[in-house]
């Protein structure tokens, strides 16, 4: 018997060999992914709800039950969202104070998370502590303070005025992200980028920030769902102009004194989940990448 015969069989051996790990493993896998299956199912299940119940009718919604299929259609019920209830202009008003307040809130935090990571300087840690203790303290104790600053200002009912309460809170989040980001980042970058004559908005807008891209991409994630589904703040500055309601606050046109319009609230919820959705299917990579980056530094 030749070498060559002995291999193959040795190799068909080694084939026929159960592997024990896996084996023993399968059990247990298949009853986690069931379970895992389970809960997707059942946390799923009230956004699915709200998608069958914005085409149904107003006493289908609560007579069929769990059931998710409508007897019929009723597309009608987003174009009263849309043009009725004025969710048209509550999108637009929406989708510029978002877009302005993520813009602010990025570049501050993004700051502030650098110099608390690359400086040191008097009261640092203090100043650490403060913005970690400030995580503890509820949003609507400073509603009454932020509405005042924002009248003496003359932007009390403004969409500029609500950008600037949305954008002005201490997000410190967005600050810790940044910090522990930044703080993983080889010097070497900056003391180059210095030695070449940069100065300090050189090296952060240059060299800094494009490097913190995964990072940025979860504070806009974060601060986008804050201030997109954000009511208080949006309640207290539109009370006199209905004309600057954004959408959390335009969900109450479909409350009367004696009814809710069921269908109605339906359709503009799904109306206003949609931008959430598209936004964190483009950039779920970038977010987990950026917590998982910030956590390990």
């Amino acid at each position: 018997m030749t070498a060559t015969d002995i291999r193959p069989r040795e190799a068909r051996a080694q084939q026929a060999r159960p592997v024990r790990g896996r084996t023993r493993r399968s059990p247990l896998l298949w009853l986690v992914t069931l379970l895992l299956i389970s809960f997707a199912a059942v946390w799923i299940y009230p956004f699915v709800w709200v998608l069958s119940a914005s085409v149904k009718g107003q006493l289908e919604v609560f007579s069929a039950g769990l059931s998710l299929l409508p007897e019929a259609f009723r597309w009608e019920n987003y174009a009263r969202a849309w043009v009725d209830a004025d969710f048209g202009t509550y999108m637009l008003n929406t989708i510029l104070v978002t877009a302005f307040t993520v813009a602010i809130v990025v570049v501050r935090c993004a700051m502030a998370g650098y110099v608390l990571a690359r400086y040191s300087f008097l009261g640092r840690k203090f100043v650490v502590a403060v913005l970690v203790g400030t995580l503890f303290v509820p949003a609507g104790y400073t509603i009454i303070p932020v509405v005042e600053l924002t009248q003496r200002l003359g932007l009390l009912n403004s969409l500029t005025g609500m950008v600037i309460a949305l954008a002005g809170g201490g997000h410190v989040a967005a600050v810790l992200l940044y910090m522990g980001y930044f703080r993983g980042i080889p010097r070497e970058l900056e003391e180059a980028a210095v030695i070449d004559g940069a100065g300090f908005g050189t090296v952060f807008f240059r060299v800094m920030l494009p490097l913190a891209g995964p990072v940025t991409a979860t504070v806009v994630v974060l601060t986008f769902l804050a201030t997109w589904n954000a009511f208080l703040l949006p309640l207290v500055f539109t009370f006199s102009r209905p004309e600057l309601r954004t959408l959390a606050v335009g969900m109450q046109a479909f409350v009367g004194e004696n009814s809710v319009d069921w269908p109605g609230m339906a359709a503009a919820a799904t109306l206003s989940l949609l931008p959430i959705v598209a936004l964190f299917l483009f950039l779920q990579r970038y977010f987990f990448e950026g917590i998982a980056g910030a956590v390990k530094s």
